[in-house]
């Protein structure tokens, strides 16, 4: 289990950084560029805020559903059937409800236009994650891997065409044309995968059934509420920004923000894939009662590694990322918030592992208290922070947050599951991070070329975690190979 686990990851991972970077550095970059802070900046609170509430058009579904196929796999015909047409009744409440608060809130004219299109794509988002959820279940980790980057290589040739072809006028080029670049996009990919999913259902017998939808919306109820919690204090900065700050500023101020936290949710993307693939996993182990504590080890080396080399680079190389992301623009506050973020990244890599382990041993009690905790802690600290120090306030917060849940949520699953990571493990970890902070330190005073110095400090990072033994060498060359086997198939 544990090498099927490391394959997969690897092979996950191979896939997104091909195209995670370029959407990024590339796509969405220019996209805000062209477009401009405050426009970019009005759309991200706009997204963020329907966001907040996407738990409604899921209700946990999702997370029950590849707990349960991975537990159960003779009942996704039954509950593919069952659960889609939960689906169609939480889509109709989802739009009331964002309408109703977005109106409350004071959105009004261009704030409602956007919100209508953005919250069709959380529609159509919550039903590709819900898809490929049983894709996921089934332990068939490739073809997920490969839905899971589809919508952004969608996007990226759509985007690439409207943006350097030629054949479209770029003055003609607004944050709507993004937004409906994204809608084809989650189309395609919807269809592709309720086309593979379908081909494992075997005959689906579509009927109506009130009471098997009230039930399964009923057990879904404490992933619901974590969900929702968990939004809450993850996604709520932006929205708080835009709200709380005069207007003069406040699109823009979101804007900055934007920049900083572009980078930031990429690495979280990443780290989320961790959890898609660790759930079933997990869910699977704890029922047959295998020992946990290889797969634990394994997954959290390997997520500390990865997050705190990409982490400390961020943080010493923030003004160059910024400066040639948005060139000929003075960005030294969305460095300042970089830097803070990539503090917050490590945190929420983390909880990927222990608080994905507590949802596969249904441990939601204890994770909803931790998640409401969160939420009170971020309102509390957006309220003080954001009218006094703005966006660096708002990034400030994230980072007392992320860290607050982490830790609790680490000390429950310790005691919970017994881990035992050893004083080696801890040893080893402290000899990593200084030796990484060290070398990125020195990378920055190395040479004058930014590249050379950045590739040299990246080089010897990954080579300071086979070091320290954060990442056994002999058994990262097996899987390697192994998936590139498994690639050539």
């Amino acid at each position: 289990m544990n090498k099927k686990f490391l394959k997969n990851i690897i092979f996950l991972l191979f896939i997104n950084l091909l195209i995670k970077p370029f959407w990024i550095l590339g796509i969405d970059v220019a996209v805000q560029n062209l477009v401009g802070d405050k426009s970019y900046g009005l759309y991200l609170a706009v997204s963020q805020f329907a966001y907040l509430f996407y738990i409604l058009l899921d209700l946990g579904l999702t997370n029950f559903n590849n707990r349960n196929i991975a537990q159960n796999n003779q009942l996704l015909s039954k509950h593919f059937v069952g659960i889609s047409q939960a689906k169609i009744f939480l889509t109709i409440i989802y739009f009331i409800v964002i309408f109703a608060i977005g109106w409350l809130i004071g959105y009004r004219g261009e704030q409602l236009k956007l919100l209508a299109i953005v919250g069709l794509n959380q529609v159509l988002l919550s039903l590709i994650l819900y898809v490929r959820s049983n894709i996921s279940a089934l332990l068939l980790f490739k073809t997920d891997s490969m839905l899971s980057v589809l919508d952004r290589v969608l996007m990226i040739i759509i985007c690439s065409f409207m943006l350097w072809s030629g054949f479209f006028p770029k003055e003609n080029f607004n944050v709507y044309t993004y937004i409906y670049a994204q809608t084809v996009s989650y189309l395609i990919t919807l269809i592709i995968a309720v086309t593979i999913v379908l081909r494992h259902t075997g005959k689906l017998t579509i009927r109506i059934n009130i009471p098997f939808v009230i039930m399964i919306i009923k057990k879904s109820l404490p992933y619901a509420l974590l969900v929702l919690l968990m939004s809450f204090y993850n996604r709520l900065e932006p929205v708080l920004i835009e709200r709380l700050l005069p207007e003069d500023i406040a699109a823009s101020q979101a804007g900055v923000y934007a920049k900083a936290w572009r980078l930031f949710d990429a690495g979280n993307n990443i780290s989320y894939l961790f959890s898609v693939i660790l759930l079933p996993l997990f869910a699977a182990i704890i029922k047959e009662r295998e020992d946990l504590q290889g797969l634990v080890k394994q997954s959290f080396g390997i997520m500390l590694s990865m997050t705190c080399i990409i982490a400390v680079l961020c943080i010493f190389y923030s003004r160059n990322f910024m400066d040639i992301m948005y060139p000929e623009q003075n960005n030294e506050e969305a460095s300042t918030i970089l830097r803070i973020l990539m503090g917050s990244f490590v945190a929420i890599s983390i909880t990927y592992i222990f608080g994905t382990l507590l949802t596969a041993n249904g441990n939601l009690r204890q994770l909803n208290i931790v998640a409401a905790c969160g939420v009170v802690i971020n309102i509390v600290l957006n309220c003080t922070f954001i009218p006094h120090y703005q966006a660096v306030g708002a990034a400030f917060t994230s980072l007392c947050v992320q860290f607050t849940t982490c830790v609790i949520q680490f000390f429950i699953a310790k005691k919970i599951f017994n881990l035992r990571l050893g004083t080696r493990f801890w040893l080893r970890l402290g000899a990593f991070l200084i030796l990484i902070t060290l070398t990125a330190y020195l990378s920055t005073h190395l040479c004058t070329n930014l590249w050379v110095s950045f590739a040299i400090a990246a080089a010897i990072c990954i080579f300071i975690a086979f070091l320290t033994k954060m990442l056994e060498y002999k058994e990262i060359k097996e899987l390697v190979m192994s998936s590139a086997k498994n690639l050539k198939k």
